[in-house]
């Protein structure tokens, strides 16, 4: 996490290393396709653990940019929708007290739960009259989009409650309920 710096003096991680400066960096020609893979120049990168490693320093700017920052570099990526993918749901007990987590593309396992929510958005890049779709916070505002396969699990395990006085489809996990879909929408 950056600390705030007052403007002579360089950001400094919670570590207490330097970061390049906000305005510093450049386009390092890295792009997350939707489906979640990663190219560079176009190519898609196999390697995973390369992918892991950019992933880890993988960062979300309050302006929506995307940035792989280094405590020596910062470089802007393009993400077309979200940087990761839920591909695979894991659920431990039922109803109300049941715990979901989800694995993430990069093999990253994520407890569904205050911490990392389920919210709903519309997809980027996807066209106008199309709803909502399910997203899981991985961590500081990175998030993961529900693979199709992942969303019908979810619904298999949902149930109606009603929030705010209107009726929504959705799951519980540590003790909260997150929507999946408003009844009649």
């Amino acid at each position: 996490m950056v600390a705030d710096s007052p403007p002579d003096q360089a950001p400094r991680a919670s570590s207490g290393a330097v970061l390049p400066p906000r305005d510093a960096g450049r386009d390092l020609g890295l792009r997350i396709a939707s489906d979640g893979d990663w190219l560079y120049r176009g190519s898609p990168i196999h390697r995973m653990p390369l992918v892991k490693l950019f992933a880890s320093v993988l960062r979300r700017e309050a302006d929506g940019s995307y940035w792989l920052v280094t405590p020596v570099e910062r470089g802007r990526i393009a993400v077309e929708d979200a940087p990761f993918v839920a591909i695979e749901l894991a659920r431990t007990g039922q109803g109300a007290g049941q715990k979901l987590r989800v694995r993430t593309n990069l093999d990253e396992w994520v407890p569904i739960g205050p911490q990392h929510p389920i919210r709903l958005r519309r997809p980027t890049g996807v066209a106008e009259g199309s709803g909502p779709a399910p997203y899981v916070e991985v961590r500081d505002g990175l998030e993961a989009r529900v693979a199709r396969a992942v969303y019908y699990e979810l619904v298999d395990l949902a149930e109606e409650r009603l929030v705010e006085g209107r009726a929504w489809v959705g799951v519980w996990s540590e003790g909260d309920f997150f929507a999946l879909h408003e009844q009649g929408a």
